[in-house]
């Protein structure tokens, strides 16, 4: 068995040291929200924060992260939607189709957690995970209103 925290809360998990994480918080602990892309780590819709830390967990095993260690999904940013990040890409409307928002919205908080007022060239240098419907320019303009609305608290 294996010790996970996810969103708080310490799991038991099983599964071969090998498994990608991403695999055991959608099929170990139901967490459907962090979402399976490219299974390389290039598109980011597996993003999740590692200690505060963005991490594309398609890419990482689930032996790499330690008990002690603090996973946070997307379920676990704010589960009443009153991260800033949140609440900037529902005034926005950001999401075309949705698929990747999820990581774009993980990438977006640890970015402003690291860097609380961020230029438009560190944001563009920071947030690489790609949306096939090209939201780049909503991405973008909603990581500047969420910078604009005060301070972002650590996921």
């Amino acid at each position: 068995m294996i010790k996970l925290t996810i969103n708080g809360s310490v799991r038991e998990v099983e599964a071969e040291p090998d498994t990608p994480l991403l695999w055991v918080i959608r099929e170990q602990a139901g967490l459907t929200g962090t979402k399976y892309g490219c299974g390389i780590a290039q598109c980011g819709a597996c993003t999740v924060h590692i200690d505060g830390q963005a991490v594309r967990s398609c890419s990482m095993p689930v032996s790499s992260v330690s008990a002690e260690q603090k996973i946070v999904t997307i379920e676990g940013l704010s589960p009443d939607r009153s991260h800033p990040v949140q609440k900037a890409w529902a005034a926005l409307d950001v999401p075309q189709c949705g698929f990747c928002q999820s990581g774009m919205i993980m990438a977006s908080a640890a970015l402003l957690a690291q860097n609380p007022k961020p230029s438009e060239q560190e944001i563009r240098q920071e947030i690489t995970n790609i949306c096939r419907c090209g939201t780049y320019n909503r991405v973008l303009a909603g990581i500047k209103l969420a910078a604009e609305g005060g301070e972002v608290g650590r996921g």
